[in-house]
């Protein structure tokens, strides 16, 4: 699933190529069919990235995009290739297209419903929200923390490489309640997060390595991995620390892939 960088880059691709223009907008698949009617041919007003959830505004609605774990866009210039596949949703403009296939969420919104909508999730670090109303969730919680980062109504856009990396970052083992945190300890996180977060969005891909710990200052190999990026225990299961050599955990937490390295997070 993208983490919200990805998602918040995806929103300034939009926003370059379709702002303040008049947008054709149809289905070819047919299930957005009856609301893409409604916006067809309309001026794309703001396109908005909470989390990893995408706002675009047409007028008095707005269309609400959530891409799950195989949502996808496909952003071009020029004119439109003839469609292919699934596609929920296609804008196309004076210049350029984007297709969009396989979301989890693809709906139509009023402004009292995008409100509520916007209102259920959390402070995103990318928008460098105020952190207030994640750290009362996290401190009177029992759940682990790990858990709770992975929660888009307490940190929006955290995912689970950020989850792993910023609390490998920060010595904290992923299975500490969150009412253990210190204070000290979830500003520091939070912190982190908005550094990491807007490198990752700048960049278009996450590292999280610091610089006294890259490559070629260790003397240790790249990493080679589809997701790219220099990571310090994600997908990094079985392997060597970088920095104290315990062999890198995997483990399942909500539904998704834990790593933690058990000698730098001790529980």
């Amino acid at each position: 699933m993208p983490e919200g960088n990805v998602i918040h880059n995806q929103a300034r691709r939009l926003r370059t190529r379709f702002r303040g223009k008049q947008i054709a907008v149809d289905s070819p698949q047919g299930r957005f069919a009856s609301d893409a009617e409604r916006i067809d041919g309309r001026t794309l007003e703001k396109v908005e990235a909470h989390g990893k959830h995408l706002f675009m505004k047409f007028g008095d609605l707005w269309v609400h995009v959530h891409l799950g774990l195989f949502g996808k866009w496909r952003i071009g210039k020029g004119e439109a290739p003839e469609p292919r596949g699934q596609i929920r949703m296609r804008l196309r403009g004076a210049d350029g297209y984007a297709e969009l296939r396989g979301p989890t969420v693809c709906e139509l919104l009023d402004e009292d419903s995008k409100k509520a909508a916007v209102a259920r999730i959390g402070p995103d670090p990318i928008k460098k929200s105020d952190p207030t109303p994640a750290w009362e969730r996290v401190e009177r919680s029992s759940a682990p923390i790990g858990g709770l980062l992975m929660d888009q109504r307490v940190f929006a856009g955290v995912g689970n490489i950020y989850r792993a990396e910023v609390l490998f970052r920060h010595n904290i083992s992923p299975y500490r309640p969150g009412k253990r945190v210190s204070r000290g300890e979830f500003d520091a996180i939070w912190d982190d997060l908005v550094l990491l977060m807007a490198q990752g969005t700048k960049k278009g891909r996450i590292d999280t390595v610091r610089p006294e710990h890259l490559p070629e200052i260790m003397g240790r190999r790249a990493r080679k991995d589809r997701h790219g990026g220099e990571v310090y225990v994600y997908r990094r299961t079985g392997q060597p620390c970088h920095l104290c050599e315990a062999e890198v955990q995997m483990a399942e937490m909500g539904g998704r892939k834990l790593y933690w390295c058990p000698g730098c997070q001790p529980e």
